[in-house]
């Protein structure tokens, strides 16, 4: 597990021409009426009973307050703290991102990846919310790349891209430092020819960059072991102080069972595993589906939708605390001080409580299946 400092400066890619950015059709919950401050809010991507695609803001009661129709599956949402705005991206390899106000006080607007890229999934903004950050795939020449976009304007504006340090960039996420990006370099070649197919599971490198927002430096990388390069780094949580947790799902045989938890102290630079209890390590089938940190960032929770389980760790020490059963629960999302909000592929959503017993459904939506994230949007 090796932390290497890289001074190589990676060349930003000018591209300041416009991409066409088009209004989807959207219609807010409750006949426009406003939402109220102290009210919950969180976004994900919903297929419906229907079978179509859209990215919905709920509340705990699981009413609609907005629902924004997509062209295909969508996979994450970004919040930006500055402006309340938020980027959702399609799922890999989609091609479509789509720009809203949570309020929906103005429309939606999608846009698309350039020639030669798709997204992952994943995005993030800069603090004060004028660029966001967009997980790429140069499946080219086969490499990540992390796209630039300006966002400030009504029509978000592709204005460069930097290097992700590795192949297969999936999530990416601000540090609390203002200026650094931490990057889950999956590790996995794909390209949109071939759908979802993995192109290189004996030959994967999976790791986890640092990079410089503004300069598009690497300046760090952190790799795991030889024997563990079929466990590709995927989902992340970031705590207040800066610690990294992630996700990992093995491409390997499901009679090996190792750990699919790691955390990175950036103060040391190491890539630590993270186990699970002897009677749970066969059971979660090799995946992390999502993470998500408590807000006094003592907890940090992961899915397993393969095995119907969500565990619980202590981000400071990365003791396993507990696990609760939710049949296909993904979506992951801060509640308040030290609880989750739940969501599964039923059309469920549940609050984790104490995490000592089975998680409380809050509300249950026939016929549609929430996707793999849920974030948390501040309402004010």
């Amino acid at each position: 597990m090796l932390w290497t400092a890289i001074d190589r400066r990676s060349l930003l890619v000018g591209g300041g021409a416009a991409l066409a950015a088009l209004a989807f059709g959207h219609r807010p919950g409750r006949a426009g009426e406003p939402v109220p401050s102290e009210d919950p809010l969180f976004a994900a991507a919903r297929r419906g009973a229907d079978g179509r695609h859209s990215i919905v803001v709920t509340g705990l009661d699981g009413t609609d307050r907005q629902v924004i129709p997509l062209p295909g599956r969508g996979h994450d949402i970004a919040v930006c703290p500055a402006s309340g705005r938020c980027l959702a991206f399609a799922r890999r390899p989609g091609t479509f991102a789509v720009l809203f106000d949570a309020a929906g006080t103005r429309p939606p607007v999608v846009f698309e990846a350039v020639p030669g890229r798709h997204f992952y999934g994943h995005g993030a903004f800069s603090p004060d919310g004028r660029l966001a950050y967009a997980t790429e795939n140069d499946y080219l020449a086969n490499r990540g790349v992390i796209g630039v976009y300006d966002v400030s304007g009504t029509r978000p504006q592709r204005v460069g891209e930097f290097w992700s340090g590795g192949i297969g960039p999936h999530d990416i996420l601000p540090l609390p430092d203002g200026r650094s990006l931490v990057v889950a370099n999956g590790g996995i070649e794909t390209h949109p020819d071939t759908g979802r197919r993995k192109l290189n599971l004996e030959t994967m490198c999976p790791n986890v960059t640092v990079i410089d927002r503004d300069s598009g430096t690497v300046r760090g990388v952190a790799d795991l072991p030889p024997g563990l390069h079929k466990l590709s780094l995927r989902h992340m949580a970031v705590t207040g102080a800066g610690k990294v947790w992630i996700g990992a799902q093995y491409e390997g045989g499901l009679e090996e069972t190792p750990p699919l938890m790691a955390s990175l102290d950036l103060g040391d630079g190491r890539l630590r595993l993270h186990d699970v209890p002897d009677a749970l390590r066969g059971r979660l089938a090799n995946y992390i589906g999502s993470l998500a940190m408590s807000r006094d960032s003592e907890v940090v929770a992961a899915s397993c939708p393969r095995a119907g389980l969500v565990l619980y760790f202590s981000a400071r020490d990365g003791a396993f605390l507990s696990s609760q059963q939710r049949a296909d629960a993904c979506g992951l999302a801060e509640l308040d001080r030290d609880g989750f909000l739940i969501s599964d592929g039923q059309g469920g959503l549940s609050e984790s409580g104490d995490r000592a017993g089975a998680p409380t459904l809050l509300a249950s939506l026939a016929g549609t299946s929430w996707d793999n994230h849920m974030v948390a949007i501040d309402p004010a």
